[in-house]
């Protein structure tokens, strides 16, 4: 189990990120994508993708292999504090929490991400996962509970998806809640909100994440964006972005099939 988080200590030293998203957990797709050396993280999108307890354990192991990776996983918005500790004590190491809406939504995700100690006041205890080895030092094991179980959970990254319109309306008030690490815009989600479902390029919508990361910056929250190609970088390093998430594993075969399948389909008459 990994004694450092690489998305933390990238964070507190100001310096940029690059993650890629995963819907595939097979171990080995993880091994492909580490060998690249080219990512900080590799985000598994659990709010689309299926997953069971072992599965999680597995991704994270794989994961730790890599001393330049860490982890993190999308959960869906209930039962949020079941998912976030799941995926803590299976040795993922970040979180990122969907479908944010208001001050209480980001405080309930800070909690399900803290020890629940008297200065964190979270909900976190300490259990027989695999971020304690299975077994705690009390127990015979070889992590104590100061040594890394509260360290562990304090590192780990909370990161909000800024993705309904009143999660936008009440933006400030949610990045004041202390806690919380990282913000990303949803504009899919977002578009729904306000009336124009799948206009992810109208102007309202471009404005609204504009918003979301001068905000962000301002406030001394990091801002994150997910773009499909690194051309589409350049626009939010001009607002001072530094932390991007490109691409994710299905996409990527789609667009392999679509375009080589299809230009040789084309090239013998198919």
């Amino acid at each position: 189990m990994k004694t450092k988080n690489v998305l933390r200590e990238r964070l507190k030293g100001d310096k940029p990120t690059i993650g890629t998203m995963s819907f595939v957990m097979w171990p080995g797709m993880v091994e492909v994508i580490g060998h690249s050396g080219s990512f900080d993280y590799i985000e598994f999108s659990g709010q689309y993708a299926p997953y069971n307890l072992h599965t999680l354990e597995d991704f994270a192991r794989t994961v730790d292999t890599f001393d330049h990776m860490t982890s993190m996983i999308k959960i869906d918005q209930e039962p949020r504090a079941y998912l976030a500790s799941r995926s803590v004590i299976s040795g993922i190491q970040n979180v990122l929490f969907s479908d944010i809406r208001n001050v209480k939504d980001a405080t309930d995700a800070v909690i399900s991400m803290s020890p629940a100690t008297p200065d964190f006041e979270g909900r976190v205890g300490l259990g027989g996962g695999r971020d304690v080895g299975y077994v705690p030092q009390g127990l015979g094991g070889i992590y104590s509970e100061t040594s890394y179980h509260i360290k562990n959970t304090v590192d780990g990254v909370v990161v909000l998806m800024i993705e309904k319109k009143e999660a936008v309306d009440n933006l400030e008030k949610i990045l004041s809640v202390q806690g919380v690490d990282m913000v990303q815009f949803g504009s899919s989600d977002y578009s729904i909100t306000i009336g124009k479902s799948g206009q992810n390029s109208d102007p309202e919508v471009v404005e609204a994440e504009d918003y979301m990361i001068e905000t962000a910056i301002r406030l001394g929250v990091a801002p994150r964006v997910v773009i499909k190609d690194w051309r589409e970088a350049d626009r939010y390093i001009r607002l001072g972005v530094k932390h991007f998430c490109m691409g994710f594993d299905i996409s990527t075969i789609y667009n392999f099939c679509n375009e080589k399948g299809g230009s040789l389909a084309k090239k013998i008459g198919r």
